[in-house]
């Protein structure tokens, strides 16, 4: 055996043959790696990363867009012939027939209205625009209190009637204006992420407009590592690093969105129960939930809300969240018990 052993170890492979072997065990031996692609979409960017052994990121990146752009044709109010636009212009009280993703989005919203109690609404649309902070365009000055309570008369998520059988909706105002833009991005998250799993892909972290949502860990058993913004327009500096997996995250707040008039700023976030710009000490809001949609929507409630309400809100209902507040000598954090674990060391 000895003298067996020694005339293999001698033997001199011929330099074609050690190339095929080299390849071969290559091919077998190709490493995770975490793959990425980014574009436009909804007015904004976005960011898809995810781990795979496949270096081919082509295929991945087509359907991505594809789903992108139906969602963006069906829920844009930027895009006159889209689904939303055209259903906003409809003067008809009458059940008209919804797309599956429009009716989903709907239905996740109007259920959250009612939990929220108003906080959260898609029919804030007119007074979104009457402050200047939609399609219409921007505005300088602040409305005069008989023009927003015009508004109002259109405003109020009761005004929509769902039916789950046929997919279906019914306004009970003709001139009932719908503005998704505090959920959309949070859907579209969502259906990339389910796209992702469709091509077998289980450990990915999915950004449409700073709305994320990540699942699994990156190669070498690491959490993927989000930065949640300082709410502060002067600077760009980050106030929290958290790791996560298996969760979804969204950040609303009222420092970048804004106009001034006499020393008076105006947030974009608008309180349907009064019409106006949220006027609190809460600067933003970060919320973790299991789907995107969720998180986008609740953050935009608990800007609406304010802290007091939105912590209590988010303790009640085991939701975790991370509360920023504009104090008198700098930001204050409030965050849920369950938000601790998340914070990177």
């Amino acid at each position: 055996m000895r003298k067996l052993f020694t005339q293999l170890k001698l033997v001199k492979w011929p330099a074609a043959l050690l190339l095929a072997i080299f390849v071969i065990t290559g091919c077998q031996q190709s490493r995770e790696e975490i793959r990425a692609v980014q574009g436009l979409t909804m007015g904004t960017s976005y960011s898809v990363k995810w781990v795979s052994k496949d270096a081919d990121t082509q295929k991945v990146h087509a359907a991505i867009e594809a789903v992108l752009k139906d969602i963006n044709q069906s829920m844009s109010t930027y895009i006159d012939t889209s689904e939303l636009s055209r259903l906003n212009q409809s003067s008809s009280t009458d059940w008209q027939p919804l797309s599956s993703a429009l009716y989903d989005v709907l239905r996740l919203s109007t259920d959250l209205s009612e939990q929220t109690e108003g906080a959260f609404d898609v029919t804030v649309g007119p007074l979104v625009n009457l402050w200047g902070f939609g399609p219409e365009g921007r505005v300088v000055t602040a409305p005069s209190g008989d023009k927003i309570e015009a508004e109002r008369i259109r405003v109020g998520f009761e005004k929509i009637a769902l039916n789950a059988t046929d997919q279906q909706i019914k306004k009970s105002v003709a001139e009932l204006y719908i503005d998704l833009s505090a959920v959309a991005k949070g859907y579209a998250v969502d259906r990339v992420a389910s796209l992702l799993e469709e091509h077998g892909h289980v450990r990915y972290l999915v950004e449409v407009g700073g709305e994320l949502r990540a699942k699994g860990l990156k190669p070498g058993g690491k959490h993927w590592r989000i930065a949640i913004e300082t709410p502060d327009a002067a600077t760009r500096s980050v106030q929290k690093i958290i790791n996560v997996k298996d969760v979804a995250i969204a950040t609303s707040g009222d420092y970048r969105n804004y106009f001034e008039e006499n020393g008076v700023r105006f947030s974009h976030t608008i309180d349907p129960s009064s019409g106006k710009p949220i006027n609190h000490r809460l600067a933003s809001v970060t919320v973790l939930a299991s789907s995107c949609a969720e998180a986008d929507a609740l953050a935009t409630a608990f800007m609406v809300m304010g802290t007091e309400r939105g912590y209590k809100y988010a303790m009640q209902h085991r939701i975790n969240a991370l509360f920023i507040n504009k104090g008198d000598t700098g930001f204050e954090e409030i965050m849920t018990p369950g938000f601790k674990k998340y914070l990177a060391n």
